[in-house]
């Protein structure tokens, strides 16, 4: 009998599910079909994300399909998972993270210096367009929606100089052909989980939680748990501008952060960082990311995000 992998539908979506579909059978031995399911952030494609609101813009419905039974697991973006999940739900493996850098792109344009005054970028993210402003002030940020092959066209169809992707994306979607100039963001902080993949599904099926928690990478979830973990303690969503990421070296977890108002009028930026204990490697991680959300609340972090809301 197959498993049910739940999955959006764009190619994207569909490349993350079958690059699990195929490791489960590789790996596991574990058959398993896609079933395609249209998310409430799939349908609105006329309104900024940030303005819909609300959690699980692209996992609602998936989720549901979980708690009916419908679809054994969902294959799921990182970034667009919830720090919180309904009950009896959860993330049960991190699969390893590719690069986690967004990526500028442009049909004329060589990189973010060669563009011209007010030059028109687009993005659906604020967290991205936070960072542009501070970076450059004239930048005018524009909501661009849809999948990346959409947006794509848009600029292609010189309806922007340029555009800010995830370089992940490109990279899986083999999409480099079709850009005349990509270049990462190395000073812009992601949101967090980018580039990596989650996988959820109920709990209480403890045999296949057991199983799919054998794709975890253990290097990736120490990294995306401290950056969770941040978030969840801020009480940030990812429709707001936060930028969150943990790197490891050695036995050295560095996390860094950034959160500001969607023009870039105010901003706080911190990092820090923590020895893993190898028998708790996984609570030093959750403590680090509690602590520097800690330390930006103490900075007046909860009132500037309420001040973003309030612009959004």
């Amino acid at each position: 009998m197959s498993l049910i992998i739940g999955t959006r539908g764009s190619k994207l979506a569909l490349w993350q599910a079958e690059h699990i579909k195929a490791r489960l059978k590789d790996e596991l031995g574990m058959e398993c079909e896609l079933k395609v399911v249209k998310t409430q952030g799939d349908k609105i494609l006329d309104v900024p994300l940030a303005k819909i609101g609300g959690k699980g813009l692209f996992t609602k419905e998936l989720e549901e399909l979980l708690l009916s039974g419908e679809i054994d697991l969902a294959v799921h973006s990182l970034k667009d998972m919830p720090v919180e999940f309904p009950q009896g739900l959860g993330l049960v493996a991190i699969i390893k993270r590719s690069d986690h850098r967004d990526c500028f792109v442009s049909q004329r344009y060589a990189n973010l210096d060669a563009l011209p005054q007010n030059a028109k970028i687009g993005s659906t993210s604020l967290r991205r367009c936070m960072q542009l402003k501070l970076y450059r002030k004239d930048y005018d940020t524009l909501s661009l929606r849809g999948n990346v092959q959409t947006r794509l066209q848009k600029l292609q169809n010189g309806e922007f100089d340029a555009i800010v992707l995830a370089n992940a994306a490109i990279a899986r979607l083999e999409l480099t052909k079709e850009i005349t100039y990509l270049k990462p963001l190395d000073f812009m902080l992601p949101a967090m989980g980018q580039g990596a993949l989650g996988i959820e599904c109920a709990l209480d099926n403890t045999a296949l939680v057991e199983k799919l928690s054998k794709l975890t990478d253990v290097h990736t979830s120490l990294c995306c748990t401290a950056e969770r973990e941040f978030i969840r303690v801020l009480e940030g969503g990812c429709q707001v501008p936060i930028g969150v990421y943990a790197h490891l070296q050695e036995n050295r977890l560095s996390l860094e952060a950034i959160i500001g108002l969607p023009d870039g009028s105010e901003s706080m930026r911190a990092h820090l960082d923590c020895t893993l204990i190898p028998s708790a490697a996984m609570d030093c991680a959750k403590n680090l990311g509690i602590e520097l959300a800690k330390h930006f609340i103490a900075q007046g972090a909860r009132e500037l995000l309420a001040k973003a809301y309030e612009m959004i």
